[in-house]
Formats: C-alpha cells, structure tokens, sequence
C-alpha cells in the first residue's frame, strides 16, 4: 500500500507551523482529563464509596502531567536511544520537532509528577496512579496515530496485504507497526482498563489499575517490537530479534504484576 503521504504540519500560520505530533499530544491529554474528571465524580468506584481525588486537583494536575511526560519522554530517549548523537551535538537535544520521544522516559517523568502532586495534596498515592493509568492508554492511542502520520517508527520489512511503503522507509513495504501499537496500546488497553473499573471495581483496590496498565502495555510492546524496525542507531541487542524495547518493557511487567498482587494482599488485610 502507498504511504497516505499526510502533510505532518496540520497548519501554518505565518512562521508558525502547528504540527500533528502537537496536536496529538494536545488531544491525549485533554480527552484523558475529561475521562479521568468523570471517574473522579462518581464516588461508588472508589474505596468507601468516596472519591480521594476532586475535579480541581485534576485541573492542576494537568500541567503536572504534561511536564512529566514531555520532559520525561525527551530525557528517556536521549538516554536510552540517542546519548551518543546528543553528545556530539548538544543541541539536538531540545528538537522535538524531528521526533525521539521515548514512552518509558515520560512514564518516569510522570511517575515523579505523580508522587509529588499527590503528597502535595493529601491524595492516596496509589489511587494517584489508578485514575492516570486509567486515562493513559487515550494519549497511547494519539501518539501512535501521530507516529504513523510523521512517517516515523515504522515496522520490518513485510510482505502482508496491509504493509506500507513509508517515504522514509527506503523502498520496502513495512508493517504500519504504529497502528498496531495504537490498537493494542490505546484502543484495546483503554476498553480493558474500563471493564475492570466499570465492571469489577477495580479503583475499590487502589493499584489494581495501575498494574494492569503496566503488565498490559509491557506485553503489547513486547508483542509489537517482533514486527518494529529497531532504531537505526541501536539495531538489535542480541540475534535478530532482541530489541531495546522488549528489554525496557520486560521489567516494566513485572513491576506491574507486583502492584496487582500487592494490591490484591493489601485488599484482604484491609
């Protein structure tokens, strides 16, 4: 299939270029904050039929998030993909614009925004971390779209109906690996994190939601990675199937099954 060739500025005015990595970034945030004001309203999903977080804390929050998962994202993908490019030429540090955002970095990056929000204001900390793992998955949906637009983080080589000739893909029809990581990591996780809230009340364990997010994006990247490019700069780490994203996620799943199970002994001694 030819690339859709979708201009990644969306719009220009004058000097100004809005682009639609922006725009996604804009949107992911701002429809997980409707979300999460929703699940913060209605008191009979959490503990003790009480919500610990008010509409207003997630109006300040906001910010918090979006400093989190920018500076988090940016920092994370120097370190772990481009410390050697960053460290011949500073400067590309700070150039968003040509991509390099790495999803690890800005789950770090708002991790700490998390803690710091959440002791500032008197809030659980694990219930912090459920109502934005909640919502999380929206901004995962966008971004990846955003990604596939940009023409940026394309699949291996692949003979499939669906494969796509990206413009800067060389001449090789790819897997839009992109849309598979939006799919698992957004659309799916999203649905499966609302059935556990909706249906199994799972805010009424404050870390439940958080370590399904966890264990949930960590096998859909793992799963994803076998059909992704490897970034130029890195290849594989070992044959040729090992890739710096199954090693930053294989962690990231076990991390997320301890906070169900912790969540789980904490519910039965509570």
């Amino acid at each position: 299939m030819p690339f859709p060739n979708i201009d990644p500025i969306a719009l220009s005015i004058g000097p100004l270029a809005i682009h639609w990595y922006g725009i996604a970034y804009v949107a992911g945030i701002m429809l997980g904050w409707l979300y999460a004001r929703r699940l913060a309203r209605t008191d009979r999903l959490w503990p003790n039929n009480v919500s610990p977080i008010s509409a207003q804390h997630l109006d300040d929050f906001i910010l918090w998030a979006a400093g989190g998962i920018v500076l988090g994202g940016r920092l994370g993908y120097i370190l772990f993909y481009d410390m050697a490019a960053v460290a011949a030429n500073p400067i590309r540090a700070i150039e968003i614009w040509n991509g390099g955002m790495s999803f690890h970095g800005g789950l770090m990056g708002t991790t700490i925004a998390m803690i710091l929000f959440a002791r500032k204001n008197g809030i659980p900390v694990w219930s912090m971390f459920d109502i934005v793992a909640a919502v999380a998955p929206i901004g995962l949906l966008f971004g990846r779209i955003a990604n596939f637009i940009n023409g940026e983080l394309w699949g291996r080589i692949a003979d499939v109906p669906w494969a796509v000739v990206f413009p800067t893909g060389g001449p090789f029809a790819r897997h839009p690996s992109q849309l598979y990581e939006a799919g698992l990591e957004g659309l799916v996780l999203v649905i499966l994190l609302a059935i556990t809230i909706y249906a199994f009340k799972a805010l009424k364990r404050p870390g439940t939601v958080t370590g399904i997010f966890v264990c949930g994006y960590a096998l859909s990247r793992i799963f994803v990675e076998f059909f992704r490019e490897p970034d130029a700069q890195i290849g594989y780490l070992a044959g040729n199937w090992l890739t710096m994203g199954m090693v930053l996620s294989t962690p990231m799943f076990l991390l997320g099954l301890w906070a169900v199970l912790r969540a789980h002994r904490a519910t039965k001694t509570a």
